[in-house]
């Protein structure tokens, strides 16, 4: 019985070393940053703002939607695989029409150790 035990906690172990070190050796962002403020700008202006990334992990990074919180915004991102240690973009553009104060995600899904990531943008669209 005692032998049973303990070949069922190695292989447990193992299992969750294995595991693990799977997990570490994914595809990861680094962001130099993960919001943008606009501050004011003029009404029926469109803006946009270029968010930067690093591939930090070991595998690349496939990003499959950028997805924008309302139709008043769109996103283009890198398409390509990017390998590990280069860099990628994900351009958003906001489309000021309502005088207001906004704030605005972009929900990210990609094979990242982080699938889902989010971006945020906010202003106030002024007259």
């Amino acid at each position: 019985m005692k032998k049973i035990a303990t070949i069922c906690a190695i292989l447990i172990a193992f299992v969750c070393t294995t595991a693990l070190g799977q997990q570490a050796s994914k595809a990861e962002f680094k962001f130099n940053a993960e919001s943008h403020d606009f501050g004011k700008i003029p009404q029926n202006n469109p803006v946009s703002h270029e968010f930067s990334f690093t591939n930090v992990g070991t595998e690349p990074i496939i990003i499959s939607q950028v997805k924008p919180s309302c139709g008043c915004s769109v996103a283009e991102f890198t398409k390509t695989p990017v390998k590990p240690g280069e860099s990628g973009k994900i351009k958003v553009t906001y489309d000021a029409k309502a005088k207001q104060p906004f704030t605005k995600n972009f929900t990210i899904r990609s094979n990242t150790k982080t699938p889902v990531k989010t971006l945020y943008i906010k202003g106030e669209v002024t007259g």
